[in-house]
């Protein structure tokens, strides 16, 4: 399945992974939301999926190079090395920016999400009962899964491999983000400790977890392109439409957690109107930023269309 590519592809293929990796640091953005807007979503599922027993049958009858090829691994090699680079280098930027300007961060999201859900509804041929009643759908389970309320749990087996099955999910999905999933659950701190304190056998469980998930779940999201595509695509862009109630700029904060550097950050916050911002925090809304962002972000998803409109 692999597809022939140009140097100038694979460095574009970088960069949309730094995209990605710069995307899922932030708690409640995920970075297959980028993968979506920047065209390599489903090729992205189906290389997942082709991680199976036919790819060891290859690899043991034909060798390495053959299986390489088979699971489309330069592919996921450069997406993986761009992510990597991203959370190295400019995560830190993204991460500051997130806690000195949230909600000129948050804007520049929220126009990236509102109009990828407009170019999600572009693809969509025909609009009918079948696809308004998946839309819709996905924008209340979103909305649902973004006003829970976190939990507090033990960090068990079951919870830990079951966490990162769920996490791994929802950062493949195109709306939510896996630490936010984590957040949600109430894993969050106990997976930060483990990995800060070296604690492999919880990392290990975790990382099975993410394994059995994402191989699981690309084979679902697969199957859903193959055989109902129209009604899949119907229900990510509702997904996503519902997903910005997290990403909305102007937030009160109801209650804080500890991260893995001891600083504390929101846990729990509610939507509130700009207007309304100023009064309660006592902070600027930095209104006249935050909407020329939501354009700024909104433009970058229109360019990045234009763009693979282009190559064809």
């Amino acid at each position: 399945m692999s597809i022939k590519r140009t140097t100038g592809d694979y460095l574009a293929l970088f960069l949309k992974g730094m995209l990605m990796g710069a995307a899922d640091v932030v708690p409640g953005v995920s970075g297959g939301t980028i993968a979506f807007i920047t065209g390599i979503y489903e090729e992205l599922i189906n290389t997942i999926k082709g991680f199976n027993l036919q790819a060891v049958r290859v690899l043991f009858s034909d060798g390495p190079v053959a299986c390489w090829k088979q699971v489309n691994g330069t592919f996921l090699l450069v997406l993986l090395v761009g992510i990597i680079t991203s959370i190295a280098t400019i995560a830190g930027a993204v991460l500051f920016l997130l806690a000195n300007h949230p909600i000129l961060l948050w804007a520049f999201f929220f126009g990236l999400i509102l109009a990828s859900v407009w170019l999600v509804m572009t693809h969509i041929e025909r609009w009918d009962l079948n696809l308004m009643s998946g839309f819709i759908l996905g924008t209340l389970l979103a909305f649902a899964v973004t006003s829970f309320a976190p939990v507090s749990v033990e960090p068990t087996t079951l919870m830990v491999l079951l966490s990162g099955a769920i996490a791994i999910c929802a950062m493949i999905l195109p709306g939510i983000s896996g630490s936010f999933i984590l957040l949600l659950l109430g894993m969050y701190a106990h997976i930060l400790a483990a990995v800060k304190g070296a604690d492999f056998q919880v990392i290990g469980l975790f990382i099975l977890g993410c394994i059995v998930g994402i191989m699981s779940f690309s084979r679902v999201l697969s199957w859903m392109f193959s055989h109902h595509r129209q009604v899949t695509l119907a229900l990510l862009a509702g997904f996503m439409l519902g997903s910005l109630n997290k990403v909305w700029p102007w937030k009160y904060t109801l209650a804080y957690t500890i991260n893995r550097h001891g600083e504390q950050v929101p846990l729990q916050q509610e939507n509130i109107l700009p207007w309304n911002f100023q009064s309660i925090t006592g902070e600027s809304s930095f209104v006249i930023g935050a909407v020329a962002l939501m354009l700024v972000g909104m433009m970058v998803v229109i360019a990045m269309e234009r763009y693979q409109a282009a190559k064809g």
